[in-house]
């Protein structure tokens, strides 16, 4: 049986690789988590018992807590989704994502170095390091084109950024140290677990309660979007037949402007609660003030991990919204838990200072 060291595997997209991988027979999982805000157990609740599961309370920033793990588990694979993610909050508290982004991702990488070295040549060469990452990185596309993995660099936030940094530190520890990774970089996931600051949560969140839906700017900025589910699965095809060294852009070539997702996803509240005493939801978007440096358009072309790797979304967009708003409507208590703390679906993002 193998054993996977998930990193950030109590948030959204890490929540659901967890869960999927527990769906199987072969795996054992090494969940650390530091519960930050968007990390909630909540989303683990169904597996927190599994006998295949292990949760642990830490930060990878904390070598100490990671040479321990690795030690006493001695994994066959990492898989690092522990990031901060959201746009917004890296323009209000950008040291924040320097810290779990940049640094954690280094102190992981050094953690997962020191126990390679000292493995045999057979469980060296079976062993991987897979850093999930963002095309956020690559920066702003004209109205034509997509990302390729050979896209040059150009973060515009304090988030792609700091994504940037730990993509190049990963690519430098394979290259300089022979270390086996794999850097996969993803368009906009949605789905179920996802914390209700993006934009389809926090956008049906509002309609739901009659309150105005909040679109930056004209709406006009174009996203690709990819059901969270179809992700995980391209990660495990990437882990499983990856070549050590490389970069897999994962898209869902389902661009919509932002605009484009809230009419849509206010036709589908239309239609799926028609009981709602604020039909049509559509007269509840609101443009506001838009984000500072907003990015106008991504897209990724798949073209790299679908030929080599025979990857490829079994959702498109409208399904795969479909499926989100019935998880959420069919969830109202996992979003009451979530949003208990200090966040309640404000602004965020407009610093100035």
């Amino acid at each position: 049986m193998k054993t996977y060291l998930i990193t950030g595997g109590a948030g959204f997209i890490g929540g659901n690789f967890v869960l999927g991988l527990l769906r199987r027979d072969d795996v054992k999982v090494v969940n650390l988590d530091a519960l930050t805000y968007a990390g909630n157990l909540d989303t683990l609740v169904e597996v927190m018992d599994h006998p295949r599961h292990v949760f642990v309370h830490g930060d990878i920033r904390d070598r100490a807590l990671l040479n321990q793990l690795f030690a006493e588990h001695r994994p066959q694979a990492v898989v690092n989704f522990a990031a901060e993610s959201h746009v917004d909050r890296s323009i209000d508290a950008p040291g924040d994502f320097i810290q779990t982004n940049v640094v954690g991702a280094f102190e992981l990488l050094e953690a997962a170095r020191g126990y390679w070295n000292a493995l045999s040549a057979p469980n060296q060469n079976a062993f991987r390091f897979l850093h999930v990452s963002t095309d956020e990185v690559y920066g702003s596309l004209g109205p034509t084109g997509a990302f390729t993995e050979t896209t040059p660099y150009t973060p515009n936030s304090p988030y792609s950024a700091s994504k940037a940094a730990a993509d190049h530190l990963v690519r430098a520890y394979c290259h300089t140290y022979n270390l086996p990774t794999l850097t996969t970089n993803c368009s906009n996931n949605y789905g179920p677990y996802q914390f209700p600051e993006k934009l389809i949560p926090l956008a049906m969140q509002k309609a739901l309660r009659g309150e105005p839906i909040p679109v930056y700017g004209d709406g006009k900025q174009v996203r690709d979007w990819l059901y969270v589910e179809d992700h995980c699965k391209a990660v495990e095809c990437v882990l499983q037949k990856g070549k050590p060294g490389e970069v897999y852009n994962i898209g869902g070539q389902g661009e919509k402007t932002n605009l484009e997702v809230v009419q849509t996803l206010c036709r589908l509240l239309d239609d799926m609660v028609p009981g709602s005493p604020h039909t049509p939801h559509a007269k509840l978007i609101t443009f506001v003030e838009d984000r500072p440096g907003h990015d106008r358009r991504y897209a990724i072309d798949p073209t790299k991990v679908q030929t080599e790797l025979g990857w490829k979304p079994d959702e498109s967009f409208d399904s795969g919204l479909r499926k989100t708003v019935q998880w959420y409507l069919d969830h109202t208590e996992w979003v009451e838990r979530v949003t208990s703390g200090a966040y309640r679906g404000e602004r965020l993002g407009l610093s100035k200072s």
